[in-house]
């Protein structure tokens, strides 16, 4: 592709790094910038620097913030006792779009997969292990993608957990197994949630 512009191409090379952009995609969207007034680019820019520099991620559950605590762990409106544990931020945006779920979450920044170098000690397990214990939860609910390491992962937190009176569920299957919950549609996410699964019964049925 040739440009007539370095700072053309240059802009088309940043934009092209985004996931899911080839350069065709990011030429369009740079052209289109182009065309909108200087006030309109300088507010895109500046949300995009304002993101990078001052987003923060809540201390309890990790998920992103504009304060220590999000908007979900601080309102008390929501279920403090019963905690969704999920793999990615992606997912819990995905399971608040069902609006079926008045929970909070706990995110554990992956799924456990020794092959691509993955440990528990790389999660955040200990930490959801020891919130449980603090804040007395009765109730988790893992939605974690129905994947071999999905349930590896609830396997092994089960064990950690096998102490503590608390009950301990998982999605019902509407999510078909090797898929991946942010791209499941939100009639079969809020199903899986209301039709939840004691996980003794899951991973022994398995």
């Amino acid at each position: 592709m040739q440009f007539s512009s370095v700072l053309l191409e240059n802009a088309v090379q940043a934009f092209s790094k985004l996931p899911g952009i080839g350069k065709k995609t990011a030429l369009r969207l740079v052209l289109h910038l182009l065309k909108q007034d200087e006030a309109t680019v300088t507010q895109f820019s500046e949300a995009i620097t304002r993101l990078k520099k001052e987003i923060k991620f809540c201390t309890r559950c990790g998920n992103i913030a504009d304060k220590p605590l999000c908007s979900i762990c601080d309102n008390p409106g929501r279920k403090q006792q019963l905690i969704c544990v999920v793999e990615s931020i992606r997912d819990v945006i995905a399971i608040e779009s069902t609006q079926q779920f008045n929970g909070i979450y706990h995110i554990l920044g992956g799924i456990i997969s020794p092959l691509d170098g993955i440990g528990p000690e790389q999660l955040t397990i200990d930490s959801l292990v020891e919130r449980i214990k603090k804040e007395k939860t009765e109730e988790i609910i893992f939605a974690l993608n129905p994947t071999i390491q999905g349930d590896t992962t609830i396997y092994y937190i089960q064990k950690k957990l096998q102490d503590q009176p608390v009950r301990i569920t998982t999605i019902a299957r509407g999510v078909a197994f090797g898929g991946e919950l942010e791209y499941a549609d939100e009639m079969t996410l809020a199903r899986s949630l209301q039709n939840r699964l004691p996980v003794e019964r899951y991973v022994n049925g398995r």
